[in-house]
């Protein structure tokens, strides 16, 4: 059974209940995950049914544009899951160290960069470094959180790009989606690139 509505969670079974409960732990993980100079720039949203259903689109459109092939495999990952968590990150919130990870001398040099030149591609650029290694240790956490409670679970750029090009996390330059999945294969594996 997909979930589509509130409703829909209402009447869920209990393995559906459960990927939705273990979303809504992965999100409090990101959240809660260590963060540079202790300042959030992390954003989370759970996605389920018709939203899923529009990020999957998104993701062949960009596949059909960009000859990319995961981005059609891992749509099918997508529409066979339950619940998808996005995590983002506001990755040009710099923290002042001028540490160069960005590859701009300073972080002054980087916002004027952003400012008039910006990289739009995939994501969106450049990013303060420290902001895009506190989105990995999210990610981490999230992934981490699903696996103790044995979800089926795999780290989608595809699915962050998508839902970043649907605005769905506004403010972020970089996102990533992890969809879950409870059954009797990992769905995530075995995995053939769609020609």
């Amino acid at each position: 059974m997909k979930i589509n509505t509130l409703q829909d969670i209402l009447i869920m079974d209990p393995e559906q209940d459960a990927m939705m409960l273990i979303a809504s732990l992965m999100a409090v993980s990101a959240r809660t995950a260590p963060k540079g100079k202790g300042v959030d720039t992390i954003v989370t949203r759970i996605i389920f049914g018709d939203e899923m259903e529009r990020v999957a689109d998104v993701m062949i459109e960009i596949g059909n544009r960009t000859g990319l092939s995961p981005f059609p495999r891992d749509a099918q990952n997508l529409r066979d899951s339950t619940v998808c968590v996005l995590i983002g990150c506001k990755g040009t919130e710099d923290l002042g160290l001028n540490c160069g990870g960005c590859g701009f001398l300073s972080c002054k040099d980087m916002r004027e960069k952003i400012a008039t030149d910006p990289v739009n591609s995939l994501f969106n650029g450049p990013n303060c470094v420290i902001r895009m290694a506190d989105l990995g240790i999210a990610l981490g956490s999230a992934a981490k959180t699903a696996q103790m409670h044995n979800a089926d679970n795999r780290i989608l750029f595809t699915a962050g790009v998508a839902a970043l090009s649907l605005n769905m996390l506004p403010g972020c330059t970089c996102a990533y989606g992890i969809p879950l999945s409870a059954t009797g294969k990992n769905i995530f594996f075995d995995r053939r690139l769609i020609p």
